[in-house]
């Protein structure tokens, strides 16, 4: 993919994820096998052999990732892990995302088994193969250069799993602790969908979680867990890597609203830069009558569906308002441009609009008010200084 573009990775769990899924994924998307192996002899360990084998999951094909190790193959500590890690060849930025996975771990399950995080000592995520897929990832994340990465809420299931330590309860408690503050439901399901490896991975590696943004779709790539789910739905994880899309326009809207009848509203100006900040298309608010007789506001929010949640929050936050009203609705927009128009005063920056009965230029505020104060002159002559351009020395930005 082009490096201009911002590429953007989404992690689509619905049926959870693991550490092997996820490299596996990864190389099914495109990372080289031949790449993954000679990054991960860097770390100058060579008593394993990746396998990469196709696999179909309910007719869907996918990679399935096999880590053979050899015998006696010691089970490491974190700190030890630690050591290998900076003691290896890989570059830096591999050596930092690798390190925070372990670091969230090592933090997981010191807060469970009530130790310093320096002190825990990884059973089964210790193993070589553990280290391989969480090294793997760190290594496959920098391979597609990405500047977003993007997670689904993750199902969570019930009843029991095996571990060293005995019976514990799904999901198992690592990954409770790793879920903290991450989008989860409930599945009816009696397995483990969320292993801590992967939970690790996405907690540290993801930006934001929620629905698929807006992307142009480059690459598919689909992970195969090892067992199969008794409800007969695909184990399998899906990325999708693409870069972001922004539509020229959305004519499909979110109208977020709420009243106001106890709100400090010097705090208005703040609020709308926030706002605009995270997407919003338009924000007004309205004097109105409010009950027990008090003057109070409406506030209007026009967003987009991509932008509406992390606009909801801002509200909520920002503001007093203790609920929200909110429905999707259609526009109409007019066709416009941004641009230039040449004056005595300088360039004007203004809007070209393409209505039903001809084109006409608005300008910019902003720019006028600058202008209008370089200058010492009335505001007004500037916008009649607009109004006397023609089209034609319009000149569009590129």
């Amino acid at each position: 993919m082009p490096a201009q573009q911002k590429n953007i990775l989404y992690a689509d769990c619905f049926s959870g994820i693991s550490g092997d899924m996820f490299l596996a994924a990864l190389l099914d998307a495109g990372l080289p096998l031949v790449y993954l192996e000679e990054n991960l002899r860097l770390l100058n360990l060579n008593n394993f052999h990746i396998s990469l084998t196709a696999r179909k999951v309910n007719s869907i094909q996918a990679s399935h990732l096999e880590v053979q190790i050899s015998p006696g193959q010691p089970q490491r500590p974190w700190h030890k892990i630690k050591e290998l890690i900076l003691a290896s060849q890989l570059i830096d930025s591999i050596k930092a995302r690798a390190l925070a996975i372990f670091q969230n771990l090592a933090q997981a399950e010191a807060t469970i088994h009530g130790c310093a995080a320096e002190d825990v000592h990884f059973h089964e995520v210790g193993g070589l193969d553990s280290i391989i897929d969480i090294v793997g990832a760190a290594i496959g994340l920098e391979y597609f250069k990405l500047a977003r990465i993007c997670c689904s809420p993750l199902p969570t299931p019930s009843g029991w799993v095996e571990c060293q330590h005995g019976k514990m309860p799904l999901p198992a408690p690592a990954v409770c602790e790793l879920l903290k503050n991450i989008p989860v439901y409930g599945v009816n399901i009696s397995q483990e969908l969320v292993t801590p490896t992967g939970a690790a991975i996405v907690k540290t590696i993801a930006d934001d979680f929620g629905p698929q943004p807006a992307m142009i779709i480059r690459q598919i790539g689909y992970g195969a867990g090892t067992h199969q789910l008794a409800n007969g739905q695909a184990n399998i994880l899906r990325l999708l890597i693409g870069h972001a899309h922004t539509p020229k326009e959305v004519q499909e809207v979110v109208i977020i609203t709420c009243n106001l009848d106890d709100w400090q509203t010097e705090g208005y100006p703040y609020l709308c830069e926030r706002l605009f900040t995270a997407g919003a298309l338009d924000v007004v608010l309205i004097p109105a009558q409010m009950k027990k007789g008090r003057p109070g506001f409406i506030l209007q929010v026009i967003a987009t569906e991509l932008s509406a949640q992390a606009l909801k929050d801002i509200i909520l936050s920002e503001t007093s308002a203790i609920g929200l009203r909110f429905h999707n609705e259609s526009r109409l927009t007019l066709p416009r441009q941004t641009g230039t128009i040449p004056s005595s005063y300088g360039p004007i920056r203004v809007k070209k609009i393409i209505g039903p009965t001809g084109i006409r230029l608005t300008p910019e505020y902003e720019d006028c008010q600058r202008l209008a104060g370089e200058h010492k002159v009335p505001l007004s002559k500037i916008y009649r200084e607009v109004a006397r351009q023609t089209i034609e020395k319009f000149v569009s930005d590129p």
